[in-house]
């Protein structure tokens, strides 16, 4: 019985680990997928540097905000790529926060990125997520181990409106993406903030940025975003919450934030996270 007890774990064992080697090999070549296609979509930016006249015009706050953060004169971002750690809440009615890790590349022209997390259930066992913005296309990709889908959203307006959304709220990591002269169109709304509207392909859409005693971005809101209840999306207005400033390539960026739904209950946080590492590539 002993022997054939140990036969048996010997068994399970090996079946476990093959099943988690090839979530990791698929879901490592979906990555690599989703990444070869943000290089393929990019385009050059323009203008190389900095030019702190384009700030002629843009609403007081804002002014301020790209003189709090940037240099004149210092390169303009291509591409981020970025790690965190945090938790998220897997619940829409309760509180149900799990660890995560995540690293995520992003392209500033054309706007994209992909967010490529691993969410610890218990010890051993993980769902990866792919949340990505891919030439004018949005998606959310869950999967148990790498291997056994749980969601794969695509498709719909709605979808890549919200990535695109995130996109824009996260900028405050690549804020010379947030420029004038990179597509963005600045309205003001009071002496602390001003509503910034960005457009890529068909898609057009504004969100409410506000700022802080010293200058820089503290919330960044939408009037709506497409919120998974049940099997529905429901359109439901949304935040970023952003603090922890710290110099990096030049700029001043958050390296602590928060997103969450704004619902009739009141501010329903999500995801909460720190950057762990992050570096930059320039206009060249």
């Amino acid at each position: 019985m002993l022997k054939t007890l140990v036969i048996v774990l010997i068994v399970l064992a090996v079946i476990a680990t093959a099943i988690v080697t090839t979530g990791v090999i698929r879901w490592n070549a979906g990555t690599k997928e989703l990444r070869s296609g943000l290089e393929l979509a990019r385009l050059p930016v323009k203008p190389l540097v900095v030019d702190f006249c384009e700030l002629e015009g843009l609403p007081p706050p804002v002014q301020r905000y790209f003189r709090s953060v940037l240099t004149e004169g210092q390169p303009m971002v291509a591409g981020v790529r970025l790690q965190h750690r945090g938790t998220m809440n897997l619940s829409a009615t309760s509180e149900q926060w799990k660890s995560f890790t995540s690293d995520q590349q992003v392209v500033t022209r054309r706007p994209g990125f992909d967010w490529n997390a691993r969410i610890h259930i218990v010890p051993g066992l993980s769902v990866r997520v792919h949340d990505a913005y891919v030439d004018g296309k949005g998606m959310l990709r869950v999967a148990l181990l790498g291997l056994f889908s749980m969601a794969d959203m695509r498709g719909t307006r709605l979808m890549d409106e919200g990535e695109l959304m995130r996109f824009f709220a996260e900028a405050a990591w690549y804020p010379t993406a947030l420029l004038p002269s990179q597509g963005v169109r600045w309205e003001a709304v009071s002496d602390r903030s001003a509503r910034g509207t960005l457009v890529d392909g068909p898609i057009a859409l504004s969100m409410l940025f506000a700022f802080n005693d010293a200058g820089v971005i503290d919330t960044v809101r939408a009037d709506a975003r497409g919120r998974t209840v049940g099997s529905q999306i429901v359109p439901t207005p949304w935040q970023g919450r952003f603090w922890q400033y710290q110099k990096r390539g030049g700029m001043y960026v958050p390296f602590e934030g928060e997103v969450a739904w704004v619902t009739p209950q009141g501010i329903r946080a999500y995801w909460r996270g720190r950057i762990t590492e992050i570096s930059y590539e320039f206009a060249q």
